[in-house]
């Protein structure tokens, strides 16, 4: 063997067991994959990242994995290099790309060098966003300018033991994956590193493999969940058995949002959870960055309204409410994927108008037979419509809840939604599912055109 050979040799058997390499085992098929500018150097030691590419699914993937073996996954011009290879290289090919993300930071004497790499970096996944779906897994620390760049990607995937922060976090909830997922900065925390890369994995295969392809299709299960208006226990009745990724799980309580598939192909629920307030802020982002997403890859819509509306007050206004409430009418008014409501139980004023209304371009508006749709809560429109005859009532609690009653009865029933065009059918729960399949089947051929315009200037 001659000294080149000899030399790499070593260095493939010095860096053969590095967390870096381990973790992209977990995300390839059969753990093979092949790597990419291997021997590229960082002043005098190999570049702390590795960049590969393999396939998960069958299907090619593109992969980053920070080494903090080396330097402390230091990042410089030769480890921005490497990674931007691997957007260039999606952004031809059309394929996803995954970091893994576990580095100290920059070279301390890196300089303006280090800002040119990060900059450099997130140029790129800027450049790819929303042409090909990016996951970011933060199995260590992620931190500074590399937290920027790990959350212009869709997805954020973290590690329960994992940090992310902009500078040393001196609180200690700061920076954990805790406080991340309560942020909703985190998409989803797992246990591990390991677990995190898979869940990532899981992802990647569910998702399309770029904003021309079409959905995944897989096989399938019928659901064994009957329906509940709980948002949850609701999409798992329709979703295909064991389909079901729930997303920001602890970022905004009072919905919920998750990839699917229905009849084997992908499909994006989003819902308000009725055991929780109403819509705030968090919500309100929640459901807009969701769908949003769901749209930049032709993922069809689901969405299921149980909710009496948006959270009010001076407060709430005094924080942007109306901001927030119509960047996500804006979301929804502005996607043009395929989308299907289901008014479940309650739609109240503005909720309605925005998540299932026909400015949100809703191809389709179901209604269950129970459902209540109207501009105002029944007790409110009572004291508008009916103050007289509150008045003098023996109890005026009772007397108001029968005439909520009965306007709800005659005015905010889902027959009335229906008779005033407002929904386009009424149907009981037992045929939700069905009904679903046969619209999205319908719709898999839409075909909108659009003003001719850079992009929308919606509230942020």
């Amino acid at each position: 063997m001659n000294s080149q050979s000899t030399k790499l040799s070593e260095l493939r058997r010095a860096n053969e067991n590095s967390d870096a390499r381990k973790r992209l085992t977990y995300l390839f098929d059969d753990g093979s994959f092949t790597e990419l500018n291997a021997f590229t150097k960082e002043n005098d030691n190999l570049s702390g990242v590795v960049t590969a590419y393999g396939f998960v699914e069958g299907n090619p993937v593109y992969a980053f994995s920070q080494d903090k073996n080396i330097k402390g996954g230091a990042v410089g011009k030769a480890h921005a290099k490497k990674i931007a290879k691997v957007y260039e290289l999606a952004a031809k090919t059309g394929a996803p790309v995954v970091g893994i993300h576990d580095s100290n930071g920059a070279f301390i004497d890196g300089g303006a060098d280090a800002l040119s790499a990060y900059g450099d970096m997130l140029k790129w996944t800027s450049n790819i966003s929303g042409v090909v779906p990016q996951i970011s897994v933060i199995a260590g620390t992620c931190a500074g300018s590399a937290a920027m760049i790990a959350c212009s990607s869709d997805f954020v995937i973290m590690s329960k033991d994992a940090e992310l922060f902009m500078a040393p976090p001196f609180d200690k909830d700061a920076g954990t994956a805790e406080s991340a997922a309560k942020s909703g900065t985190a998409s989803i925390v797992c246990d591990d590193d390991k677990s995190a890369v898979e869940t990532a994995r899981k992802l990647v295969s569910i998702l399309p493999a770029n904003n021309l392809s079409p959905v995944p299709l897989f096989e399938f299960d019928e659901p064994a969940t009957a329906f509940s208006t709980d948002a949850e226990k609701a999409v798992a009745s329709i979703a295909d058995a064991d389909s079901v990724i729930e997303i920001s799980k602890d970022f905004g309580l009072a919905s919920y949002t998750a990839f699917g598939s229905v009849q084997g192909a992908t499909v994006g629920f989003a819902a308000t959870n009725k055991t929780a307030q109403k819509l705030n802020a968090d919500d309100c982002a929640k459901l807009a960055r969701f769908v949003r997403t769901c749209d930049a890859f032709s993922i069809p819509v689901v969405t299921l309204i149980d909710s009496e509306g948006f959270e009010s007050g001076s407060a709430a206004e005094i924080a942007g409410s109306i901001r927030n409430m119509t960047m996500l009418a804006s979301a929804y008014a502005e996607a043009t994927t395929v989308k299907v409501s289901v008014i479940t139980g309650k739609a109240y004023g503005p909720v309605f108008v925005a998540l299932s209304g026909k400015n949100s371009n809703s191809d389709m508006i179901f209604a269950l037979a129970d459902a209540v749709i109207t501009p105002l809560a029944p007790e409110t429109a009572v004291e508008f419509l009916s103050h007289d005859k509150l008045k003098g009532a023996e109890s005026a609690a009772a007397k108001r809840k029968e005439l909520a009653d009965e306007y709800i009865a005659n005015e905010a029933s889902a027959i009335t939604a229906a008779e005033k065009n407002a929904v386009d059918d009424v149907i009981e729960p037992a045929e939700l599912r069905a009904r679903i399949i046969s619209a999205l089947d319908v719709l898999s051929g839409k075909r909108v055109t659009r003003l001719s315009k850079k992009h929308s200037n919606m509230p942020l």
